[in-house]
């Protein structure tokens, strides 16, 4: 394996110069967030051509990238969506043009596969799974985690070129870029600190001015958690959180009462934050999300379930990961009727969308064929 490695700009710039113009290119990344808040970018795999470059994210500059993620050139990965977080955080950018071979692979029938079995299966080649848990932050990386490294982007281009094929075959190759894209323009990053108070085990069970307290400290532990670049549990454990909002303390004296609260956490300024989140939270009212039917019609609502069972009949029939032909959301917007919903336009309109239409407007039904599987039948009265 042709392997080099690249920490200093000189080297960079080098290898970005070289790679202007180019049609592709696969990347990779590694990265740590048990620490920290943010996602700490500590290598990036890079195959162009047949050369791999591992490049030290530490030593360089990574604003380097911007020119190449906005080229046209097309950037092969395998499940992208962290990577891009990553990237995007630690660059400021990421690829404009993504082939993500696990999407891919979905559009041939296979469920999210790992790298490893996606090799397994398309290559019939078998490789290490390595040391998951290795520090990619320290310096000197050992052979071992560099040839690790280079073999996540070693086998990108024949695994997009086999599945390319197959899937120009089946007609779905747009399907697949039009799929890579959504993910690309995703959101991703963190959440809005206001619904933090959401990911506390017990929180939703709170009532009244203790479930706005609880809100109102998860909101000022997420925004310290953030400015500093810690793990928000750092900053005060779920424990903590539960036992202030149930106190509703006034004083450093009675936060100290609550269940978890150590007092190296809330001395000076600190305290004083928190006391303040605790009266702001005492006067908000905060409701619990609406359930996802909730803004359904009812006589609407029993087609949740029919039409989720006849997609994943599609799925199986058509050999496509039942994930990507459409989620329960997806499914309620279309009931909806919400501009935004997925299954009424491009690939998912033309596969499934204009079936679940017939469905709704009375003018085909379901039934079972007789040997467990469903079918989509004309009916005689349809209803509006």
């Amino acid at each position: 394996m042709n392997i080099s490695w690249i920490d200093s700009d000189v080297d960079l710039q080098s290898l970005l110069h070289d790679m202007v113009g180019c049609d592709r290119y696969a990347l990779d990344t590694e990265f740590h967030r048990e620490r920290t808040y943010f996602p700490q970018l500590a290598l990036i795999q890079i195959k162009h051509n047949s050369k791999i470059f591992l490049i030290d994210p530490i030593a360089v500059n990574l604003a380097l990238f911007a020119d190449l993620f906005a080229s046209g050139s097309l950037c092969v990965l395998h499940a992208a969506q962290q990577d891009l977080e990553v990237l995007n955080h630690a660059c400021g950018s990421a690829p404009q043009r993504i082939f993500d071979t696990q999407i891919a692979a979905g559009f041939v029938g296979m469920s999210t596969p790992s790298l490893s079995s996606l090799i397994l299966s398309e290559l019939k080649v078998s490789i290490s799974k390595g040391d998951r848990l290795t520090d990619w932050l320290r310096r000197p990386l050992t052979a071992d985690q560099k040839t690790y490294a280079a073999t996540d982007v070693e086998h990108l281009f024949d695994i997009q070129d086999n599945l390319e094929k197959r899937l120009s075959e089946l007609e779905r190759l747009d399907w697949v870029y039009e799929a890579c894209e959504e993910l690309r323009v995703r959101p991703a990053g963190p959440s809005d600190p206001s619904d933090a108070w959401l990911r506390v085990k017990e929180a939703r069970a709170l009532k009244g001015q203790t479930r706005g307290v609880a809100q109102a400290v998860c909101e000022w532990r997420e925004r310290k958690a953030m400015a500093a670049d810690i793990p928000p549990r750092r900053v005060l454990s779920d424990m903590a959180i539960l036992g202030i909002a149930q106190i509703m303390p006034t004083s450093s004296d009675e936060l100290l009462k609550a269940r978890g609260v150590e007092s190296r956490q809330i001395g000076g300024d600190v305290g004083r934050e928190l006391l303040a989140a605790v009266e702001r939270g005492k006067s908000v009212v905060v409701s619990l999300p609406q359930v996802e039917n909730d803004d359904v019609d009812k006589e609407l609502r029993p087609a949740v379930g029919l039409i989720t069972a006849w997609m994943s009949e599609l799925a199986r029939t058509h050999h496509i990961d039942a994930t990507l032909l459409g989620t329960r959301n997806d499914i309620l917007s279309l009931l909806r009727k919400s501009p935004q919903g997925r299954l009424s336009v491009g690939w998912r309109a033309e596969m499934v969308g204009k079936d679940i239409e017939r469905i709704l407007s009375g003018e085909a039904g379901l039934s079972f064929n007789g040997h467990g599987r469903l079918r989509l039948l004309p009916t005689n009265n349809p209803t509006i």
